[in-house]
């Protein structure tokens, strides 16, 4: 990222960033942390280009991302937010028929395999049968099938016990091994391991 000045559309008035610059190193995990409405998470949306900077340019492998096509950019990115999705359907059709390799990555192949009716276990409206941390780890294996180049970790473990989060913490962990890795959290446990931290404040 460079230069980039950011306002979201609904807040014109309301500067997140001001000629932010920052370079996240290929290949390694680097972690955002400061207060609420620091930038955090607005980092993760420029890059996954849920919006675009006002002015600057966010390069990925050096090429500026709007010369992507959208679907392209994103099938190069996995993202992992607070709130898995998943769709009414089985757990094999939620995870989208990927090889076994996702799904032990993910921490998920055993307590899929304890289950009943395994990966045909039907998941409800959204998943609601399974437990959030079952969810999270589902939607990781589901992120993996891509083999994507950049993994962005929006406050993934925030809203799970600490049971679950160690379990969804070990999954992600295997996930950012190679890849490059923007990680926002409050958590400490979340970010002790990764290579950079970066304290925001205020956009900055």
């Amino acid at each position: 990222m460079y230069e980039v000045d950011f306002a979201y559309p609904a807040r014109p008035n309301v500067i997140i960033f001001k000629g932010f610059s920052i370079t996240i190193d290929a290949g390694k995990s680097t972690a955002f942390v400061g207060q609420s409405g620091s930038g955090k998470s607005t980092i993760i949306g420029l890059i996954e280009r849920f919006y675009d900077p006002l002015s600057g340019v966010i390069k990925i492998d050096g090429r500026d991302i709007r010369s992507y096509h959208l679907k392209s950019l994103r099938n190069q990115i996995a993202l992992v937010s607070q709130e898995p999705t998943l769709f009414s359907g089985t757990i094999r059709e939620n995870i989208a028929y990927g090889v076994l390799a996702s799904e032990e990555a993910a921490n998920v192949h055993s307590f899929i395999s304890a289950l009943k009716d395994g990966y045909d276990t039907w998941c409800g409206d959204k998943g609601l049968q399974l437990s959030r941390g079952q969810k999270q780890r589902i939607t990781i294996a589901r992120a993996l099938l891509k083999n994507p180049g950049v993994v962005s970790l929006d406050k993934a473990t925030s809203a799970l016990d600490s049971q679950s989060e160690k379990l969804v913490q070990e999954a992600l962990e295997r996930v950012m091994v190679g890849r490059t890795s923007v990680v926002v959290a409050h958590r400490l446990s979340t970010i002790q391991n990764c290579d950079t931290i970066v304290v925001l404040d205020k956009g900055k």
